[in-house]
Formats: structure tokens, C-alpha cells, sequence
């Protein structure tokens, strides 16, 4: 029985390394004009400051051995997707204070609190003055 146990656990923190290694190979770069995100497998998401409605964490149940929250920024006709923990993740938190009126700090904390499947409005643009 306790080797078993022992073999779950050295599985759960693989795969838990696995989840860490793949946010953080995740890059976040801005400008003034875009913010995009950069996959592992080259995938770039993009998206312009000014096409931005909705700024929205998700959270899900599958911490924390896997990448249990997301970052999703989505307009119209495009989004950027990054998980918490990627390259450039605290800077970008850091702008979008600066470029989005009324962003609510308040959301994020109550996301990073959660650990269920849940989704937190950070900030929308018809509500922003």
C-alpha cells in the first residue's frame, strides 16, 4: 500500500512540474498598440489594447497539479489566452491597471482564492467609463 501511494504521489508532482514548466513557457509581451501571447508549440494569440471587451480569469479544479488558472482577454474577433504563471504574467497585471479604467483588482484576488471551475469579469469595456 505505501508504495503505491508513494508511486501516486511521485506521479502528482510530475505531472504538477510538467504544468509549471508549460506556464512558464508560455511568454506574454506588450506594447503600446498589442498584447500577445507565444505557445510552446509557436502558436501566437494577439490582440490590440483598444480591441479588448473583456478582461476574465478562470479558474479550474485541476490544481494544483495542473495550470488551474487562465488569463482570457477577448474582443470581438480575437482573445489572447495565457495560464497564471507565464513569462510576463506579473507585468501584464501590472498594465492593465494602467490601460484599463475601472479594472477590478478585487476579481483577481477572488479568483486566486478559488478552486473551482469559476469565471471572474476583471473588467468589461461597456462598463468602464
Amino acid at each position: 500500500m505505501f508504495k503505491k501511494i508513494a508511486n501516486w504521489l511521485a506521479q502528482k508532482r510530475k505531472e504538477r512540474a510538467e504544468a509549471v514548466m508549460f506556464e512558464r513557457a508560455v511568454v506574454v509581451r506588450f506594447d503600446d498598440e498589442h498584447i500577445s501571447s507565444t505557445y510552446p508549440d509557436g502558436t501566437i494569440q494577439s490582440i490590440s489594447w483598444h480591441e479588448i471587451n473583456c478582461v476574465a480569469i478562470e479558474t479550474n479544479d485541476s490544481g494544483p497539479w495542473g495550470a488551474d488558472v487562465w488569463w482570457l482577454l477577448e474582443g470581438t474577433d480575437k482573445h489572447c489566452t495565457y495560464p497564471q504563471g507565464a513569462t510576463g504574467d506579473p507585468e501584464a497585471l501590472d498594465e492593465y491597471s494602467k490601460r484599463l479604467p475601472e479594472f477590478r483588482d478585487r476579481a483577481v484576488i477572488e479568483a486566486m482564492s478559488c478552486t473551482s471551475n469559476a469565471r471572474f469579469i476583471c473588467w468589461e469595456r461597456r462598463h468602464a467609463a
